[in-house]
C-alpha cells in the first residue's frame, strides 16, 4: 500500500491530533485528583472558579473524543473509505484547543497559552489539507 505525500501528512498529523488527545483525555482519569486540584488554583481568581469540576470534564469529553476520531481517521484513510471522520476529528480538536486557549488566556497564563497556540497550528493546516 502507498501514499501520495498529502495523505501521509494527513495521517501524521492525525497520529499527532491522536496521541496529544488521548493521552491528555487518559492522564485526566488516571490523576483527576491531581488536575482537578492544579486547576482549582490556576482558576481560583477567575469567574469560572466554581466551575472547575465541569469544565475539567467537559474538556476530558472532548478530548477523548477528539482523539478517538483521530485515530478512527487513520482507519478510514488506511481501508481507502471516503469519511467525514478526519474532518471532524481535526474539527472538534480546534474546538478543544481554543477552548483550552481561552482558558489559559483567561488564567493570565500567557505562557500555557502561546504553547497551545503550537498545537492549533498544525490542527488548522490539517483541516486544510482535508478540505
Amino acid at each position: 500500500m502507498t501514499f501520495d505525500a498529502l495523505t501521509l501528512a494527513k495521517l501524521l498529523l492525525l497520529l499527532f491530533l491522536g496521541i496529544v488527545f488521548l493521552q491528555s483525555g487518559i492522564d485526566k482519569i488516571v490523576d483527576w485528583k491531581g488536575n482537578l486540584g492544579w486547576l482549582k488554583g490556576h482558576f481560583s481568581k477567575t469567574f469560572f472558579a466554581s466551575q472547575v469540576p465541569l469544565l475539567l470534564f467537559s474538556i476530558l469529553i472532548l478530548e477523548c473524543i477528539s482523539g478517538i476520531l483521530a485515530m478512527i481517521g487513520i482507519v478510514t484513510i488506511f481501508l481507502g473509505k471516503a469519511s467525514a471522520i478526519p474532518l471532524y476529528a481535526a474539527g472538534l480538536s480546534a474546538v478543544s484547543l481554543l477552548c483550552l486557549l481561552f482558558g489559559q488566556r483567561l488564567a493570565k497564563d500567557y505562557e500555557g497559552a502561546k504553547t497551545i497556540v503550537i498545537y492549533l497550528m498544525p490542527t488548522i493546516f490539517l483541516l486544510y489539507l482535508l478540505q
